[in-house]
């Protein structure tokens, strides 16, 4: 299993073990849409949170060095965004995300 199919499948089931050892201890999220930077512990407290419901998820690309993510999100308070998001990797560890979202329809 791919380090985005791991990625996925954690949000998916809230699983924050996995989460934790994926994600490098320098982990920094970059919102590109917000301007918002998130660390480690904020990620996968969101994610905790049930708030990130993905929907036809699409890995586009990976390799060692980087994956890129595409899907649709649909956040608990009904908003939903087309999410293009690149991951780079260290040693086997998502060290970056960056995303650009576009709002779509409710």
């Amino acid at each position: 299993m791919s380090i985005l199919e791991k990625y996925s499948a954690a949000l998916k089931n809230k699983d924050e073990a996995v989460m934790n050892d994926l994600l490098h201890d320098d982990f920094k999220f970059t919102m590109h849409k917000s301007g918002t930077v998130l660390t480690k512990s904020d990620v996968i407290k969101w994610a905790m949170s049930g708030d990130i419901n993905q929907d036809k998820v699409r890995i586009v690309y990976e390799n060692d060095e980087v994956g890129i993510h595409h899907a649709f999100v649909t956040f608990n308070d009904g908003n939903v965004e087309a999410v293009m998001a690149v991951y780079k990797y260290d040693n086997g560890k998502i060290v970056s995300l960056e995303t650009g979202a576009t709002p779509m329809p409710k």
